[in-house]
């Protein structure tokens, strides 16, 4: 049964159709203007219904958006890490948190320890909080197996998760996070590339670090996700330059992800290419880390991309809605900027730009509901501005207070 939202005072949509990302030098020509849409299982219709016998949702004051998409999160995992946010608050690096078993491997360890059933247990919970916060589409990695068993059992985990869940999921294979113990990190990347046949992900990632791995890894990365017919993703530059953004791009990578530290002679070439720049101030913020230069990325007309970063250590973070507002406190974006952030340049990481991402004639009906404009959300931090979340034309959230609206 479709649902007609009527009366909105904004709608977010695309300066033209058939975008399959916005640069986001020109993100001041998304429109926000007030149109009806219809959602149902055929998709988006524009424009007010001739006739309508489904629901209808009172939009009066509110903003419609696309379903938030969170393309770079750590789910499934195995529990939480806050006697190490306590010591990064009291001064210890995050480096030396790893160097004593902390990070990585403290996750890694739960992980191995809990039964599937309460990894996605606990993973079930958190896909329907970001619902509640309107994400309809998210990112799945694997990254805390450090074995090949125990990597092939969370990518596994992972679309066991995925059969549960209301949201579309992508799944990731976080193969090089940290160096198993026993492995160099050479010989742990020969056993990756004999596991890579027979493992179901759509990406391929990279840790690139002082305590992870280093730009030749990148590079062999890349030419395995290049084999294998898999998009090649990269943690980079987050605590420290590297100078590894050139090293990926040359290996074709579709997204470079936290960029912390990024050098600045890197964000000309990194905005001129067809690469995502996934920011992740969750964790900036979570760990006190520098800013990356996100407003040059941005007026350089970068793909710039926004996501939680949801994970147990640096940014235990799964609303959308608060990363946006911290993007635009720190970064000096506009709400434009945010929006466009975790909408289509999101889904065009994922490969789900063709269907979801943008309010379009004919797009998959994955809709959220905004309880005021679009500047409250970066506004009221911390409050959490979803009314109600579409999924596929059919309502699957409404928040208690907002009932009224439905009819």
């Amino acid at each position: 049964m479709s649902v007609w939202l009527r009366d909105a005072a904004q709608v977010l949509r695309p300066p033209e159709a058939h975008l399959p990302y916005l640069r986001h030098s020109r993100a001041d020509e998304l429109v926000l203007e007030p149109v009806d849409v219809l959602a149902g299982e055929a998709g988006i219709a524009l424009g007010a219904p001739v006739e309508h016998t489904g629901f209808t949702f009172d939009c009066s004051g509110c903003a419609v958006l696309p379903g938030l998409v969170d393309c770079h999160t750590h789910m499934p995992f195995a529990g939480w890490r806050a006697a190490e946010y306590g010591m990064k608050v009291a001064g210890v690096p995050y480096e030396e948190i790893a160097r004593r078993g902390g990070g990585i491997r403290s996750s890694a360890r739960t992980l191995a320890e809990w039964a599937d059933d309460e990894v996605l247990g606990q993973a079930y919970v958190l896909a329907r909080e970001m619902l509640e916060h309107g994400t309809t589409a998210l990112e799945c990695k694997s990254g805390y197996g450090l074995s090949l068993e125990g990597e092939r059992r969370q990518v596994d985990l992972a679309h066991a998760l995925e059969r549960v869940v209301l949201q579309a999921v992508s799944v990731t294979g976080l193969l090089a996070h940290a160096v198993p113990d026993g492995f160099t990190a050479d010989g742990w990347l020969d056993a990756v590339a004999g596991l890579l046949p027979a493992l179901d992900v759509s990406a391929l990632d990279i840790y690139v670090e002082s305590i992870a791995f280093e730009n030749e890894h990148l590079a062999r990365m890349g030419a395995l996700a290049a084999e294998h017919g898999r998009d090649l993703r990269a943690h980079l530059e987050q605590f420290s330059c590297s100078r590894s953004v050139p090293v990926a791009l040359e290996a074709g990578a579709r997204s470079v992800d936290h960029l912390a530290k990024l050098h600045r002679d890197d964000v000309a070439p990194l905005a001129d290419a067809e690469c995502a720049a996934v920011l992740l101030p969750g964790a900036e913020f979570m760990g006190a880390e520098d800013v990356p230069p996100a407003r040059a990325l941005a007026d350089a007309g970068a793909i710039c991309v926004l996501a939680t970063d949801a994970n147990p250590g640096t940014s235990p973070i799964v609303s959308l809605p608060l990363i946006a507002g911290l993007a635009v406190r720190r970064y000096g974006w506009s709400v434009r900027e945010a929006l466009l952030a975790m909408t289509l340049n999101a889904a065009w990481v994922l490969r789900m730009s063709d269907r979801i991402g943008s309010i379009e004639d004919g797009k998959r009906a994955d809709l959220v509901v905004l309880d005021g404009p679009v500047e409250e959300l970066p506004y009221r931090l911390g409050h959490n501005p979803v009314a109600a979340v579409i999924l596929d034309g059919v309502i699957v959230h409404v928040r208690p207070d907002q009932a009224w609206r439905l009819v």
